[in-house]
């Protein structure tokens, strides 16, 4: 526990999260001290930018421009890193942890991709590292996996964990718009980056789960193993089929915890629309953990300034209260490497369009090459025939192994059955 009356955090970073961070500390002032005990300051902020110094100024923090400040200045008690990137915010959260210093983060590509060596640091060194801001920005996850849920076994994570994705199937389903032109929406109204790939092929969606998967098994699936697919392959035909059987495509994040072996993967998936987590539209987020207790599930916002900046602010508040680090929810210095199922191995109901030639007894023999693979269909529905000539059909099947499923989508594009790329989704 830090033994001071007033907590001086560095700053590294000061773009949105930075502000909002200093927002909410200026706001919430009262509710600190009379939460903690404490005031929290900050005492300086890392610019890389000559125009942000009057920004730092205004808050009343001073404007450095070598991070070895933050890290040498022995009045600073807790580092705060929003700086982005890989390299250099591991270069600089390692030497604040070994400088005795307390460190949170936004960073999740860092910690998803690099970062167990930083956590194994930190234990060592007796010091925190909080990531709650990480996960899933204003929606607080990391501390109830750590402890409110700490003893709930929890045994599976489901969720839809990025806003931007979101966003653009909402629009897509809602307002019948093609993706190029949800996402150009997305941009015009700042839900989307600049260059928004890290959001649209599913990549951000992969980096919260990998942290999730540590904090809820207490093992780490590495993250250039975890199969992950994008919305980009969602098309407005596929969203329409999907809404004629009462369904609505979302990219989720999924994991489940089987015999001591962990299933994982990001996908876009059919949601049921009775499925709570078909409600959760535009830039929101939520998360369905189940365990011994049955489910919870969080919802709100996972993105801007005030909500993350929160989460921020939750974990430095937590450092002040906190006697023992406890950065991961497990015991020891180490996570070990989960025993991986393979994605193709795991069972679940599926979406498959095909676009087939217009010939007679082509529904027959796809479907006959289905039924070899032992995949039974559900439900199937064939449309008027396409402009280029293809005609759509579309299956959903009962239960069966993916592999079963990529299997005969090989077969039938090999039989020459199918004049364009077969679509293939995973029912919830």
């Amino acid at each position: 526990m830090i033994n001071k009356t007033v907590i001086n955090i560095g700053v590294a970073g000061f773009g949105t999260v930075g502000q909002g961070l200093a927002d909410v500390i200026e706001k919430n002032h009262d509710l600190i001290v009379r939460r903690t005990g404490r005031e929290i300051r900050i005492k300086s902020v890392l610019i890389r930018s000559e125009h942000r110094r009057a920004e730092v100024q205004a808050i009343g923090a001073e404007a450095v421009t070598d991070y070895r400040q933050l890290i040498t200045d022995p009045d600073i008690d807790v580092v705060v890193e929003l700086t982005g990137g890989i390299a250099f915010p591991k270069q600089l959260i390692a030497d604040a942890i070994n400088a005795g210093k307390h460190v949170v983060t936004a960073n999740k590509a860092l910690l998803a991709e690099d970062g167990m060596g930083l956590f194994a640091l930190a234990a060592k060194k007796g010091v925190h590292l909080g990531f709650e801001a990480s996960v899933a920005g204003g929606i607080p996850v990391v501390g109830p996996l750590r402890d409110s849920l700490a003893g709930n076994g929890v045994h599976k994570i489901l969720g839809i964990l990025n806003g931007t994705a979101n966003y653009i199937l909402t629009e897509m389903t809602d307002k019948g718009l093609d993706f190029q032109t949800a996402l150009n929406d997305a941009t015009e109204k700042g839900y989307a980056e600049a260059d928004p790939t890290l959001d649209i092929e599913g990549i951000d969606t992969a980096h919260k789960l990998a942290l999730l998967i540590r904090l809820a098994f207490g093992c780490n699936y590495p993250f250039d193993k975890l199969p992950v697919t994008g919305i980009t392959v969602v098309t407005p035909m596929d969203i329409s089929f999907a809404k004629e059987f009462g369904f609505r495509i979302k990219l989720l994040a999924q994991s489940r915890l089987i015999d001591g072996k962990v299933e994982a993967g990001v996908y876009p998936a059919l949601v049921p629309e009775d499925n709570l987590l078909a409600s959760v539209n535009g830039a929101f987020n939520a998360i369905r953990l189940a365990g011994n207790a049955g489910p919870v599930v969080l919802h709100g916002k996972g993105a801007g300034a005030l909500p993350t900046g929160s989460a921020v602010l939750a974990d430095i508040m937590a450092i002040a209260r906190a006697a023992e680090p406890n950065n991961l929810g497990f015991v020891g210095v180490e996570l070990p490497e989960a025993e991986q199922i393979d994605l193709d191995d795991a069972v679940s109901l599926h979406y498959l369009r095909f676009t087939a030639h217009d010939h007679p007894g082509v529904l027959r023999d796809i479907a006959g090459v289905l039924a070899e693979r032992g995949i039974s269909i559900q439900q199937a529905t064939q449309k008027s025939a396409l402009p280029d000539g293809g005609v759509p059909l579309v299956f959903l099947t009962h239960e069966a192994k993916a592999c079963d499923i990529h299997y005969s989508m090989q077969k039938i594009d090999q039989m020459g059955l199918t004049v364009d790329r077969t679509m293939h989704l995973r029912i919830l």
